[in-house]
C-alpha cells in the first residue's frame, strides 16, 4: 500500500483516499454499464439462468440469442455437440450480475473480450472451441493466441485481474451468492447508498421541482431568486427560467432563512402554463412572505413572462426566521403553503403564540384553490376545509401548530398498489431538543408551542383542553442526533425498487441521511440513518459522499430523489450541488424504466455538465472527513500530522433553518 502522492481537494476525493488507504472490500454486483443487476420484467429465454436477478433485459437476451444462432450456423456440425454449451456460457456472462468483474471492467475500465474463466475451465473452451472463438470476438490478442494454438497465452489473455469472479467458479462462490441475494432483498451493504452529481456552482439551492408536463426537465432554484432550467441531457439553459433577484429579500450572511423559498407547477401546467412561488420580500424591518402566480411566455418555454406575475398572498413577518417555504399542489388538486410561527424563539407572540392562534396564518398549513378566485381574493377556499364557516379561524386553514416546517411532500402511493397515495410528509425545525416528521392530517393540531416533539414545551398549554388530542409525529430524533431536520420525499420511483417505501429525508447541522419505513403491523415507523457506499461501490458517475450542509429534497417526473446541498450556507457561495440518490444493488428492468421525454425547442444558448471535481482544485472538506483523512494519514508517517489552515472547515451556528 502506498500513500497518494497528491493530496486531495474535493470531498468526494478525499473520501476515495481515505477508502484506498484503509482498504477495499470484495466488489458488489454490477453491470456492464457500471449500473446494479435488475430483475427483467419479462422472462428471459435465452439466458436462463439470470432470468431471476441479472443484467440482461428481455431484448438483450433476444439479442444474445440471435448472436448465437449465427455463430451455431456457422460452426462444424462435428464441433456443436462439444462446443455450443462453452458458446452459451460465454455469451451469457454478459447478463451476470457480476458482469462488469467477470469482464474487468470495473478494475480497468476497458472491457475484456471474454469474461473471465477460471484457470481449470478455460483450458477445455480452448480445445474445444479455438476455431469458434474467433465469431465471439475479433480481438487480435485473443486472434493471436487461436493461431499459437497456445491455450496457455490464450487463458492468460482472458485472465482478469480478481480471478474471485471467474467463471463458473463464482457461481459457487457462498460470499457472492450472499450477496445476490442481499441486493435482491435491499440488505446489501446495511442499505448504503450513492449519490450522482447532477448540478454544482449554485448559490444555495433551495427548490428542486419538476413541471409534470413530460418534457422530464427539471427547475433548480437558487435562495437569491433565480431558477434554472436543467434538460434531460443534464445540460442547463443559461437564461434564469425566473429572475427575481431584485425582489427577493436576503442577505450574504451564513444561515439567513429569508429568500426564493418554495415553487410548484400548476397540475394542468401543460395547458395552462400556470406557475406558482413563496419568497420573502420586503426590507429587514417590514419584511413579508408572498406567494405569487406567473405564467410561462409565450414564445420560450423555458422563460417566465416576469410581467405576469399576480399576488396571491402576502403575510407579514414579525422576525427574519421561521419563514417556512413550501409549496405544492394535492392529490386533490389544491394548493397547499406551509407557514412558519412568525421567528424568534419559543413563538414568543401573544398568550399562546402564533401557531395555535387561529385569527393569523402564520405556523400554519394553509389549503387553497387556485382555480376559483373569490370576489375579494384572488383564491378560493375549498368548501370542505375544516374550519370553513367557524367565527375567528381563517377559513383557509388546512391544519395548525407548526413550529417551521421545511420540505413537504406528496406520497406517490405505491407503484404497484396505490398505497400511501396522497398522503403529505413534512419536516418541522425543532427548537431547544426535539426533530420531528409529520403528516399532515386534516384539521390536525400539531402542538407547538404546546409540545416540541413528544415532550411538554409550554407546561401553560400542555395540558389544555385545546391540546388534549393534538397529533404526535410519526418520528422524532434528538439535538444529540441532528439540529434541523430537511423533510424528504417517500421514493415511489421505477429506478431503485428496494427504496419503495422509504421516507428519505436528512439533517441539515450535520449531513446525516436517514430513512423512515412504516410497520403497519406495529403502527410504528421504522428509523435508520443512511450510509454512503464505499468507493469499490460508488464508483464512475457515483460516489459514496457530498457536501454536508442539507438545504433541501426533489423529484423528477419519473419520481427520481434528489438531494439539494452545500459546503457553506450563504447566498454569495457558489458551493451549492445538486445530486441523484442512487441505489447501488439494485435497480428495475432498464426498459420497464425507460421515459418518454417531451421534446423542448430551447432559443438560446446551453452550457454542458461538468462535475465540481473537473472544475475545482480548492480544498474544502467537512470536518468529519478531513480529520478521517487526517487520522489515516498519521498511520503512514512518522511526523505528527496536525489540521492546518484551510483544510479542516469549523462548523458555524448559522444555517438556513434557525435554531432559535
Amino acid at each position: 500500500m502506498t500513500l497518494c502522492q497528491t493530496l486531495p481537494c474535493s470531498p468526494a476525493v478525499a473520501l476515495s483516499v481515505v477508502c484506498v488507504l484503509l482498504g477495499t472490500v470484495l466488489g458488489h454486483p454490477q453491470c456492464l454499464d457500471f449500473m446494479p443487476p435488475f430483475e427483467p420484467a419479462e422472462p428471459l429465454v435465452f439466458c436462463r439462468e439470470y432470468g431471476d436477478f441479472g443484467c440482461c433485459t428481455r431484448r438483450q437476451d433476444y439479442e444474445l440469442q440471435r448472436q448465437f444462432d449465427d455463430i451455431m450456423r456457422r460452426m462444424p456440425y462435428h464441433l456443436q455437440t462439444s462446443c455450443h454449451h462453452h458458446v452459451m456460457n460465454i455469451l451469457c456472462q454478459e447478463c451476470s450480475p457480476y458482469a462488469s468483474h467477470l469482464y474487468d471492467l470495473e478494475t480497468t475500465q476497458v472491457k475484456k473480450p471474454l469474461p473471465g474463466m477460471c484457470p481449470q475451465y478455460c483450458p477445455t473452451v480452448f480445445d474445444s472451441c479455438k476455431d469458434i472463438i474467433p465469431f465471439i470476438t475479433g480481438d487480435p490478442t485473443v486472434q493471436h493466441a487461436i493461431t499459437l494454438s497456445n491455450y496457455t497465452q490464450f487463458c492468460e489473455v482472458t485472465s482478469i485481474t480478481d480471478m474471485d469472479y471467474c467463471y463458473p467458479n463464482l457461481l459457487a462462490n457462498e460470499q457472492l451468492s450472499g450477496d445476490i441475494q442481499e441486493a435482491v432483498q435491499g440488505t446489501g451493504g446495511e442499505g448504503c447508498l450513492c449519490f450522482q452529481e447532477i448540478a454544482n456552482g449554485l448559490k444555495n439551492p433551495t427548490v428542486l421541482v419538476h413541471a409534470g408536463d413530460g418534457t422530464h426537465r427539471l427547475f433548480i432554484g437558487e435562495q437569491l431568486g433565480k431558477v434554472y432550467v436543467y434538460l434531460p441531457d443534464g445540460s442547463r439553459v443559461d437564461t434564469p427560467f425566473l429572475d427575481l433577484t431584485r425582489t427577493v429579500l436576503t442577505t450574504s450572511r451564513r444561515g439567513d432563512e429569508r429568500g426564493f423559498l418554495g415553487m410548484a407547477f400548476h397540475p394542468n401546467f401543460k395547458e395552462n402554463k400556470r406557475l406558482f412561488v413563496y419568497y420573502s420580500v420586503g426590507t429587514s424591518k417590514k419584511q413579508k412572505i408572498r406567494i405569487s402566480e406567473f405564467r410561462v411566455a409565450s414564445h420560450d418555454i423555458n422563460q417566465v413572462d416576469q410581467d405576469s406575475e399576480k399576488i396571491i398572498l402576502e403575510l407579514d413577518e414579525p422576525a427574519a426566521n421561521h419563514n417556512g417555504g413550501q409549496l405544492l399542489f394535492g392529490v386533490d388538486g389544491f394548493m397547499y403553503a406551509f407557514i412558519g410561527d412568525g421567528g424568534k424563539g419559543g413563538d414568543p407572540f401573544g398568550e399562546k403564540g402564533n401557531a395555535l392562534n387561529m385569527t393569523t396564518l402564520l405556523g400554519k398549513i394553509i389549503r387553497i384553490d387556485v382555480n376559483h378566485p373569490d370576489d375579494s381574493v384572488p383564491y378560493g377556499v375549498p368548501w370542505d376545509n375544516p374550519f370553513v364557516g367557524q367565527r375567528n379561524i381563517k377559513p383557509e386553514i388546512y391544519a395548525y401548530g407548526t413550529r417551521n416546517m421545511w420540505r413537504c411532500s406528496v406520497d406517490r402511493g405505491d407503484p404497484e398498489t396505490g398505497d400511501g397515495r396522497g398522503r403529505i410528509f413534512c419536516g418541522d425545525v425543532g427548537q431547544a431538543k426535539w426533530e420531528e416528521i409529520d403528516i399532515i392530517e386534516k384539521g390536525g393540531n400539531y402542538g407547538w408551542r404546546a409540545f416540541e416533539g413528544f415532550e411538554c414545551f409550554d407546561e401553560k398549554l400542555c395540558e389544555t383542553e385545546e391540546l388534549a388530542n393534538h397529533i404526535p409525529p410519526i418520528h422524532v430524533y434528538s439535538h444529540s442526533v441532528g439540529k434541523s431536520v430537511t423533510g424528504g420525499f417517500m421514493y415511489r420511483g421505477c429506478l431503485y425498487p428496494n427504496l419503495n417505501g422509504q421516507y428519505i429525508y436528512g439533517d441539515f447541522w450535520n449531513g446525516k441521511l436517514f430513512s423512515l419505513t412504516e410497520d403497519k403491523e406495529q403502527g410504528v415507523w421504522n428509523n435508520r440513518q443512511i450510509c454512503a457506499g464505499s468507493t469499490d461501490i460508488c464508483n464512475n458517475e457515483l460516489q459514496g459522499s457530498y457536501v454536508p450542509d442539507i438545504l433541501s429534497f426533489g423529484e423528477d417526473e419519473a419520481g427520481e430523489l434528489y438531494m439539494l446541498s452545500t459546503d457553506y450556507a450563504s447566498t454569495s457561495h457558489t458551493g451549492g450541488i445538486v445530486y441523484r440518490i442512487v441505489d447501488p444493488a439494485r435497480r428495475g428492468d432498464p426498459e420497464q424504466c425507460s421515459r418518454n421525454i417531451t421534446p423542448v425547442t430551447v432559443l438560446g444558448t446551453t452550457t454542458p455538465f461538468v462535475h465540481s471535481s473537473e472544475m475545482s482544485h480548492s480544498c474544502h472538506l467537512s470536518p468529519s472527513l478531513a480529520v478521517l483523512f487526517v487520522a489515516v494519514l498519521s498511520m503512514f508517517v512518522t511526523a505528527p500530522v496536525t489540521p492546518w489552515s484551510g483544510f479542516l472547515v469549523p462548523r458555524r451556528k448559522g444555517h438556513l433553518q434557525d435554531l432559535s
